[in-house]
């Protein structure tokens, strides 16, 4: 049985892709809401729960990684890597509970004016 390369740990890296999509996707919405005509800032708010999966997904993976590390005594490598994915994630979740906090409040004025 041939012994893993240090590269051999994927769930780190799809970890860090998740990590960044849930992190832009926020900033992407906002922009789609202002370069078009059809989609409004309000609208743009559907990027929060995008951002909230995307974050947990990069969590499970960073996780998951984090712990085939863990199984083959650091062989697997990729720790940096998947802590990097862990932090973006958490990031991502923050992002997305800002998001919908502050929507929560523009739809209680707009409700009360």
């Amino acid at each position: 049985m041939a012994a893993p390369t240090r590269s051999s740990n994927p769930a780190a890296a799809a970890a860090l892709v998740a990590g960044l999509l849930a992190v832009a996707a926020l900033p992407v919405a906002v922009a789609v809401a202002q370069v078009s005509s059809r989609v409004k800032l309000t609208q743009a708010a559907a990027g929060a729960p995008v951002a909230a999966v995307l974050g947990l997904v990069a969590l499970l993976l960073a996780r998951r990684a984090r712990r085939r590390s863990e199984r083959t005594l650091g062989r697997a490598g990729s720790e940096g890597v998947a802590r990097a994915g862990r932090v973006l994630g958490v990031l991502g979740l923050c992002l997305a509970a800002s998001a919908a906090i502050a929507i929560g409040f523009y739809g209680l004025l707009v409700h009360y004016q």
